[in-house]
């Protein structure tokens, strides 16, 4: 209270009124009774200049927050000078700068959210579209064998799609949600890309692509099914992205650093446009394939994030994803190579 600079200057005023009044009586030939009674209109008057000083800053304060209860946006009502008045200011402000960035997070988290509806409404109404179409022509009685048997192909293709693209979105939700256990557990690198590189054996065969790996093995630690789909989906990015009969290149090892996970293929790489924007869902890059999503790679790096892990995506005659796990160790030397057409 006694650092308060109006409390203080009230003070040595009441103490000066006070001195002043008795010299009078010491030394005037006033009466004291009079004195006495002018000295208490005069504190009386400096306790009414005193309380509407502080009833103006609390009304200030009311103001105030009647503003930002309006929306009016937080004002900047910091004081450096002591006091509890000067105290309240400055956690008022701290509490509505607070809620001020708060309220544009929410405003932008809706935002994201309304265009990530109507990007998941685009990607299925596609599709069904589509399957709607081939189903009605499948009533045709006169339709050729070889065309029924097309459109009934071209509608498991769109089934096979859109439930890939439903059940990476869920994925997608549950890691947003925190609903996701991810397992810790060691497992070597080059058991983790045999996992990944299960499933797209077939698509690898097709475009008759040349793989190959090699590197110094180590166990890190993470969720070897959620780590495999991630690594998945950037090996598929790759395999995707690579004219037929190219490469595929996959590195791996251990720096002081991380252990990591590089694939590196032969197609025309990333426009350097779409390198700050190639983990975002739902972006599709100008080299973007006609069937891409552009969800794969989001969910992959939502399950390194989620792991204190992370990707980088590169350009080096082709696209370069490394993956990074900052948690590795028990380094064990091994190496394969070998190729697919």
């Amino acid at each position: 209270m006694l650092r308060n600079r109006e409390n203080l200057l009230f003070m040595l005023g009441a103490v000066v009124i006070t001195t002043a009044a008795a010299l009078v009586c010491q030394y005037s030939q006033w009466p004291p009774g009079l004195v006495c009674a002018v000295g208490c209109l005069c504190i009386g008057a400096l306790c009414v200049v005193h309380t509407i000083r502080r009833y103006q800053s609390i009304v200030r304060l009311n103001t105030y927050l009647q503003k930002l209860s309006r929306g009016e946006g937080a004002l900047d009502i910091r004081d450096n000078a002591e006091g509890e008045l000067s105290i309240l200011k400055n956690e008022i402000y701290k509490v509505t700068a607070a809620l001020t960035e708060q309220a544009g997070a929410l405003i932008k988290d809706k935002r994201e959210l309304a265009n990530a509806l109507a990007d998941i409404s685009h990607q299925l109404k596609t599709p069904l579209t589509a399957l709607g179409v081939m189903a009605d022509l499948l009533d045709d009685e006169s339709l050729p064998t070889e065309k029924r048997q097309d459109f009934l192909e071209n509608i498991r293709s769109g089934l096979h799609r859109m439930e890939w693209l439903v059940l990476t979105l869920l994925k997608l939700a549950r890691l947003d949600a925190g609903a996701v256990d991810l397992k810790r557990e060691h497992i070597p690198l080059s058991a983790l890309i045999e996992r990944a590189l299960s499933p797209l054996q077939i698509p690898i065969e097709v475009r008759e692509l040349v793989l190959s790996g090699s590197g110094q093995d180590t166990d890190p630690v993470c969720d070897p099914e959620w780590t495999a789909e991630a690594l998945g989906n950037v090996i598929k990015n790759a395999v995707e992205n690579t004219p037929v009969g190219g490469r595929v290149d996959i590195t791996f090892g251990q720096n002081p650093l991380y252990a990591f996970i590089t694939v590196h293929d032969s197609g025309p790489g990333i426009d350097k446009a779409d390198l700050p924007h190639l983990f975002q869902r739902f972006y599709r890059g100008k080299n973007a394939g006609p069937d891409s999503v552009g969800i794969g790679l989001a969910m992959s790096l939502a399950v390194m994030r989620r792991q204190n892990g992370d990707i980088e995506a590169d350009n080096d005659n082709g696209s370069v994803f490394t993956l990074k796990f900052y948690q590795s160790d028990n380094i064990v030397t091994e190496s394969f190579t070998g190729s697919s057409h």
